[in-house]
């Protein structure tokens, strides 16, 4: 059985978790601890508070009856909001604090990218456009070429967490760039499980959802690199699991 554990901010799309955990069948665990966002806001100060340390690793705690073999911190604007070094120290910290590998998502994007040897990007993010500035420069500081970024201005993740199926396929849709190889979809808020292979489909190239690629990371991390379909192309292929001493 390899379980990974999750700490996600507050309350949007942590549905996707149990449906991606029915998704890739017996043998995988997927428990999910929501954290304290303080206030819910894409702005600079409420996500370098959301993901301060001491947030995080109030929910190992419960996390650790899980017996984990990994853990991930399932937020992607409130770990690239601290650029690359911050955000590799946010992940050394609390894999010190777990005892078990760890990551978040946006290391997930820059691994799941590597896995797919996908070089150019388009963003297509929810945030506001300062937010997926930061967002761009860490995909930059990590050697990926971003062709194009949009942001559709949504402040709060309970909002984003409201966006139907349509919504979310024209987002991806409307943002890609014939110059990019793969179009990121960066919010964990944002529901996208059900529609992985679909959005694919819709656009005609990998689509990298953050729910999806911060599963596809903790279960690298476990050791867990078993190919699997109707999970987009990510997916299909698998992964090299980490050395043993890798955090993110």
């Amino acid at each position: 059985m390899t379980t990974v554990g999750f700490l996600y901010p507050g309350y949007s799309a942590e549905d996707d978790y149990p449906l991606l955990e029915g998704l890739l069948g017996p043998g995988v665990r997927l428990p999910l601890v929501h954290t304290d966002m303080g206030e819910d806001a894409h702005r600079v100060d409420a996500l370098l508070e959301m993901g301060a340390i001491h947030r995080l690793t109030q929910g190992l705690a419960e996390l650790k009856h899980h017996d984990v073999d990994a853990v991930m911190w399932a937020c992607t604007s409130a770990s690239f909001i601290y650029g690359r070094q911050g955000a590799g120290q946010q992940a050394e910290e609390l894999a010190q604090a777990a005892g078990v590998p760890a990551s978040s998502t946006s290391f997930a994007f820059v691994h799941a990218l590597e896995a797919l040897g996908v070089r150019s990007v388009s963003v297509a993010a929810t945030y506001p456009d300062d937010v997926a500035g930061y967002f761009v420069r860490f995909l930059e500081e990590s050697g990926v070429r971003v062709a194009q970024v949009s942001g559709r201005g949504i402040i709060t993740a309970a909002e984003v967490g409201t966006l139907s199926r349509e919504q979310v396929i024209d987002l991806a849709r409307a943002n890609d760039h014939g110059d990019a190889e793969a179009v990121l979809l960066p919010d964990t808020a944002l529901h996208t499980a059900s529609w992985l292979d679909e959005l694919e489909h819709a656009v005609g190239k990998p689509v990298l959802t953050a729910n999806q690629v911060t599963v596809w990371e903790g279960l690298r991390l476990a050791g867990d690199a078993a190919p699997r379909t109707g999970l987009g192309r990510l997916f299909h292929q698998g992964a090299t699991p980490p050395a043993p001493s890798a955090t993110r």
